[in-house]
């Protein structure tokens, strides 16, 4: 596994990302759509978030890994997001963090959020929130890799007619202090 922050938005890279989103929503990912899902119906949406990591002066960074044994392909990827606070500018958010279906088990997701914390470090950052959708068990994972949770919003996520769930607020400090 081979991870670089801000990569190079070619085309293909775009495809690569886009595909792997759909195919973790359609795995029952919970990366903001509910399944079934096309690539037309998250184009739009991965346009405006690669968008905002595109250049050096871009608020948001793109962290991709990529499998040398995949053919270099993406297998997994999350953004760093600006939360464009002054106040807050030592922190990022972590944002659609996802490992395509075919890696899951390999140990990616745990590589994907150390680049992480290396990536935030490199940025001089002290500590990356996430949420997450209750229900779905990743805030266990969230926490085996060092994350605590510090706040739930009951309810607040709507999967579908009567299948509220919880989003929680996940924090890792990165330094002392």
């Amino acid at each position: 596994m081979r991870f670089v922050l801000d990569p190079e938005m070619t085309p293909g890279l775009f495809e690569d990302l886009l595909t792997c989103w759909v195919d973790v929503t359609n795995a029952g990912g919970a990366v903001g759509f509910v399944p079934p899902v096309t690539a037309d119906d998250i184009r739009a949406t991965a346009e405006k978030a690669f968008a905002r990591t595109a250049g050096s002066a871009s608020p948001d960074a793109l962290l991709v890994g990529f499998d040398d044994d995949d053919d270099g392909r993406a297998a997994c990827w999350l953004i760093l997001a600006d939360s464009e606070s002054g106040l807050r500018a030592h922190w990022r958010w972590l944002v659609r963090v996802m490992v395509h279906p075919k890696h899951q088990g390999k140990g990616y997701g745990r590589a994907l959020m150390l680049a992480a914390d290396d990536a935030a470090r490199s940025l001089g950052l002290d500590a990356l929130q996430l949420t997450c959708r209750g229900g779905t068990g990743v805030d266990a994972f969230y926490a085996s890799v060092g994350y605590r949770e510090v706040g739930r919003v009951p309810r607040s996520i709507r999967v579908a007619p009567g299948d509220d769930r919880d989003e929680i607020y996940m924090l890792k400090w990165l330094r002392d202090g």
